[in-house]
């Protein structure tokens, strides 16, 4: 970016920054207790193909807020969110798989840390106070003590970053054979020794080993954000274990009443995430919005 470039990213989030209230930004769970903000995840609106487009569909559906993918068009993103009223509250980290910071090549770790900033820095720019990140991967090749040791060292080089943006580092429960208990996944952020290093906790992906509500307690204020997402035990035992994502929110195994209870026991009060298909027409998206709608009254 030149700078000419950067200072005209630079004008038009300090006029977004102005002109609409960051409900949700650079706070860690600023909405009353009882009213979670609904956001739908970016590359779950699978209608319009522009920036823009995709918010107004987000918009129409009834979503408060969209959690982008990091690396897109800054200036884009700002107008969209300008014209839509619409908030970023958090920023995916669209490079995590590609560049894992656990991976045994220094120059991939190297990566990893570069597009790190790059989402952070995405985040600050949209008042968001959240990136996702998944720390790495255990493999045949990467042994979880490796896997631990390397991720936490390159988190490190950037939490510096994060602490200076005000962002947070929010680390996901993935299908990464990685933090495979919720004590686990508190004593790795808890050695960062830093606010700014959290857990994004996902309701959907859990299911397969556990119970959400659970994870929740235990993981307790150190949750930056949730995904809500379904699964079916059913499903995955009939027909694979990835086959238990292809079911319509609410209609999983998720128990939702326990979900919710835990949650507001735990003092959560930010954001709740659709991270699920269906999103391909307006209609599917509007769906996906009342269900999460009816979670949130659980």
């Amino acid at each position: 970016m030149n700078r000419r470039q950067f200072t005209r990213t630079a004008a038009l989030a300090s006029a977004f920054i102005s002109a609409v209230p960051l409900t949700g930004s650079r706070m860690f769970g600023t909405p009353a207790a009882g009213s979670l903000k609904k956001g739908m995840m970016w590359g779950c609106i699978r209608v319009g193909s522009s920036i823009m487009e995709k918010f107004e569909a987000a918009k129409l559906a009834g979503f408060d807020g969209v959690e982008v993918d990091s690396h897109l068009n800054r200036t884009e993103v700002l107008q969209a969110m300008k014209k839509t009223g619409m908030i970023v509250p958090s920023v995916c980290n669209s490079q995590h798989w590609k560049f894992l910071m656990s991976s045994p090549d220094p120059s991939v770790r190297e990566q990893g840390v570069t597009a790190m900033k790059v989402a952070l820095e995405d985040a600050a720019a949209f008042g968001a106070d959240t990136v996702l990140l998944v720390p790495g991967r255990v493999t045949d090749s990467v042994s979880y003590d490796e896997c631990w040791d390397r991720s936490v060292g390159e988190i490190r080089k950037v939490v510096p970053l994060a602490e200076k943006l005000k962002v947070r580092i929010a680390i996901e429960n993935v299908w990464n054979s990685f933090l495979l208990s919720p004590l686990e996944m508190v004593r790795y952020i808890d050695q960062f020794q830093s606010e700014f290093v959290g857990a994004y906790f996902d309701c959907g992906n859990i299911l397969a080993f556990g119970w959400p509500e659970q994870w929740i307690r235990i993981l307790g204020r150190r949750i930056a954000k949730i995904h809500i997402k379904e699964y079916s035990r059913k499903l995955a035992d009939e027909k694979g274990r990835s086959a238990g994502f292809n079911v319509r929110l609410r209609e999983g195994d998720v128990n939702w009443t326990a979900v919710m209870k835990a949650i507001e026991d735990t003092g959560y009060n930010g954001w709740a995430t659709v991270e699920m298909g269906g999103g391909d027409t307006p209609e599917g998206l509007k769906d996906l919005c009342d269900r999460l709608e009816l979670i949130l009254e659980s």
